[in-house]
């Protein structure tokens, strides 16, 4: 068999990728005006819902190291986790401290530190207890490994918050019992404003 030259190689190579895209899109246009949407609309869902994370990081804070959303969240099992864990939406306006760490033991793991995102997951599972405490605290450790953090650290975090873990889940099922909320509708704008001042504000919470 004669040796393709390196140029008619990438042109062969070129064609059949675009002949796979055109046969491609052609399904999903078909399959898209068969459920009656765009296929800009069908793709950014079908997009979404291969992503294990959605939504970059965007926060705000009060004086405290108490933080708020500022855009939503969202973290997604993958195929093989779907059967066990439901898609989890943290929305616009939530109130996380992030990862519960004392502070004698922020020299080796940050509360802000590259788990943030798996932590503010947690906060918002502890919080709502839609799940129980053991599936929340599952979610964040497969958040944690969708981020690529070292096993060692998400041993450290997760083993941490199986012991440790229950003191803030019942302390949130009472505070929602006398009436607090998480989820701001308006933000402050003066940057010296205190969480434990703007809770008590009303009409702030959805």
């Amino acid at each position: 068999m004669a040796c393709l030259r390196r140029r008619d190689l990438i042109k062969l190579l070129g064609t059949s990728f675009v002949a796979a895209s055109v046969g491609t899109f052609s399904t999903l246009l078909s399959y898209a005006e068969a459920q009656d949407v765009s296929v800009e609309k069908w793709m950014d869902a079908w997009m979404k819902s291969r992503k294990v994370v959605v939504g970059p990081l965007h926060i705000s804070r009060f004086v405290e190291p108490i933080y708020f959303l500022t855009k939503p969240i969202s973290w997604r099992p993958n195929p093989d986790q779907a059967a066990k864990y439901q898609a989890v939406d943290v929305p616009t306006g939530f109130v996380t401290d992030f990862a519960s760490i004392p502070r004698p033991f922020w020299s080796l793991l940050r509360p802000e530190g590259e788990y943030a995102y798996a932590a503010i997951v947690h906060d918002f599972l502890y919080w709502t207890q839609t799940s129980s405490r053991e599936v929340a605290d599952r979610i964040f450790l497969l958040a944690m490994k969708d981020f690529g953090i070292r096993d060692t650290t998400i041993a450290a975090i997760y083993n941490a918050v199986r012991i440790g873990g229950g003191k803030a889940w019942e302390k949130n099922s009472k505070l929602k019992l006398n009436g607090e909320k998480r989820v701001l509708k308006q933000f402050p704008e003066d940057p010296t404003t205190r969480w434990s001042d703007w809770k008590k504000q009303p009409n702030v919470f959805l």
